[in-house]
């Protein structure tokens, strides 16, 4: 899947929550504490996008050191 599909569908359900939360705000404390947690995952993933490229990356071989001599 496309990482900037996945980041907008993120950044979309992170605003679901938050506008959710606020129409229907949350009975107690223990069940805002516990939607912290899913909103933060979704706006980071969202922010950030996915930590590693779906295509690996080629590795270059290090150049080879040249023999010139000190004078």
């Amino acid at each position: 899947m496309n990482s900037l599909l996945l980041r907008l569908v993120c950044g979309l359900l992170f605003a679901a929550l938050v506008l959710g939360a606020v129409v229907h705000p949350p009975a107690n404390l223990t069940q805002g504490l516990g939607m912290l947690l899913p909103g933060a995952m979704l706006l980071s993933y969202a922010i950030k996008g996915p930590r590693r490229s779906l295509v690996p990356k080629k590795r270059v071989p290090a150049p080879a050191p040249t023999g010139s001599p000190n004078p």
